[in-house]
Order: structure tokens, then C-alpha cells, then sequence
């Protein structure tokens, strides 16, 4: 509010000064003292600046009082946003530059960041931390490969901001497998171990694709069990159980159609044709 009252009464002086220069201006005389034009600038000298206007000035300050009055996760995700572009470590009075967040003036906002899971502070700059600390083509195939077991894509998204395009030059050079996981449905990257190529004769694709499976549960319980497998589910038990208990199918309770009688109160009598039924009855 102090800042809005210092504009309002310095935008009251230049109304005066205006108001002022206009009324000696219309005096007798006046041309006399009247001030020169300025001389053209030379041939090749770079143009001034266009001046700030004061309406300008006026709605740039509010919009940078808007974000220094915001909450203190709205100003952090400014911040947050500015390191992730740039990767860059910048002071506060940075990123006070760069997007209006004035971290020294807010405490909250100062250690909420120096202490987020995303952010690394060195004690005089902040910096944008990824989950895994990659910066090339060749780091993230070393991190791919120590991960036997696969490493979920979303964790490597904001390791550098080329990761997701070396990442499909690896899937393409058959360096990494991209694979979905059908519980979450996520991408997985597995590590593509060149030690152990692998060729198989077409002869033995055949054959394991010429295998038929039993198409009943209890038969394929019974062939994990002869292997040494424990099944997870017992059909056997399950069906018997339900010929036992049986299976409860209950009928569905249509529900009455409310129609309307002569006994009903009518509320929206302006639309006739609601009752016309109730005429004929």
C-alpha cells in the first residue's frame, strides 16, 4: 500500500508541473523564451531509447508486487522452473533479477528452497538437482547398465535437458531396452549388456511357438507343480467351494417408475405438456 500512495502522489506532482508549464506556455511572450529543438543526431549514431512510460513503469512494479505477495510454493516453483531451464548456479540476487523472487526479504521462501529435495544450495548459489546426477549420452548409459533390473524413465526425465533424445539414440543403436510395466503402466529402461549376445535359430522359435498350452487352470497348476513351482491359485479349491456354498445371484429390484396421479402437487404447472397422462386418467 506505501508503494501505491508514493505512485499516486508522484503521478499528482507531474499532473501539477504539467499544469504549470501549460499556463506559462499560453502567456504573452512566451515564444521568446520557448526552448530550442534538439539538433538531429549525426549521421550513423545509434538511436536513443524509447523512454519508459509512467503507465508502464506503473504496471510493471504492481506485477512484481503480485509475485513477491504470492504464496511461498507459488514463488518457489518461479524459482524451481528458473534453475531447471537454465542448469545454471545463480546467487539470489539472480534470480531476484531474473524473476522477481526476492529470496533475502523472505525467509520462508529462502529456506524452504536451500532445503528442497530438488534444489542444491553450496551456500551461495542455488542449482537445479536431478534424482540421478547424469550429464551426457554416456553417463546415462553407464547409470542404464548398473540398473540390471531396469530404471523407470520418469527418473531420468530431468537428469539434462537432451536426456529423453540420447535416450532413444540408445534404444535405437540396441544399446537399452524401453519396455512398459504393466502394473504402472511406465516406461523401463533395461541395460542391453553387449557381453552376452544372444542368437536364436529360427528352427527353435518354432518350436517353442508350436507348444500349446493347457487351456485349463488346473492342469497348468498341475505342470508348475510337476516342475517344482507352487502356483499361486488353486483353481481345484475355488470351484469347489463354490458348488458347495454356491454362487449367490440375486435378482435386481426394479425400481417403481413414479408417474404422476391426480394426488401428486404440481409444481411446474406453466409446462402443460408435463401432464398430459394425468388428463386421461
Amino acid at each position: 500500500m506505501a508503494l501505491q500512495e508514493q505512485l499516486n502522489k508522484f503521478k499528482k506532482q507531474q499532473e501539477k508541473c504539467q499544469s504549470t508549464l501549460t499556463s506559462i506556455a499560453s502567456r504573452p511572450g512566451s515564444t521568446r523564451n520557448a526552448v530550442k529543438p534538439m539538433p538531429a543526431p549525426p549521421a550513423g549514431a545509434r538511436a536513443p531509447l524509447p523512454a519508459v512510460k509512467f503507465s508502464d513503469d506503473t504496471e510493471r512494479l504492481k506485477y512484481i508486487t503480485g509475485i513477491r505477495k504470492a504464496p511461498v510454493g507459488a514463488q518457489m516453483k518461479r524459482v524451481i522452473d528458473l534453475l531447471f531451464e537454465t542448469r545454471m548456479g545463480l546467487t539470489p540476487e539472480q534470480i531476484n533479477e531474473a524473476c522477481y523472487v526476492d529470496m533475502l526479504s523472505n525467509k520462508a521462501v529462502f529456506d524452504s528452497l536451500a532445503n528442497n529435495l530438488k534444489v542444491h544450495y553450496d551456500g551461495q548459489r542455488f542449482s537445479y538437482k536431478s534424482k540421478h546426477d547424469v550429464k551426457d549420452k554416456n553417463q546415462l548409459l553407464k547409470l542404464i547398465r548398473s540398473y540390471t533390473e531396469g530404471i523407470a524413465v520418469i527418473d531420468l526425465k530431468d537428469a539434462y535437458p537432451t536426456v529423453m533424445e540420447d535416450l532413444l539414440a540408445l534404444k535405437a543403436a540396441g544399446q537399452v531396452w524401453l519396455l512398459s510395466n504393466f502394473d504402472s503402466q511406465e516406461d523401463i529402461a533395461y541395460p542391453n549388456d553387449p557381453k552376452v549376445p544372444i542368437k536364436v535359430d529360427d528352427d527353435l522359435k518354432q518350436l517353442f511357438r508350436s507348444i500349446e498350452l493347457p487351456r485349463d487352470m488346473i492342469d497348468i497348476e498341475k505342470d508348475l507343480q510337476k516342475n517344482g513351482m507352487k502356483p499361486s491359485t488353486n483353481t481345484t479349491q475355488r470351484r469347489l467351494a463354490a458348488q458347495i456354498h454356491g454362487i449367490s445371484q440375486k435378482p435386481k429390484v426394479k425400481k417403481k417408475k413414479h408417474e404422476i396421479s391426480k394426488r401428486t402437487k404440481l409444481t411446474n404447472v406453466h409446462l402443460p405438456e408435463l401432464f398430459e397422462n394425468l388428463r386421461g386418467s
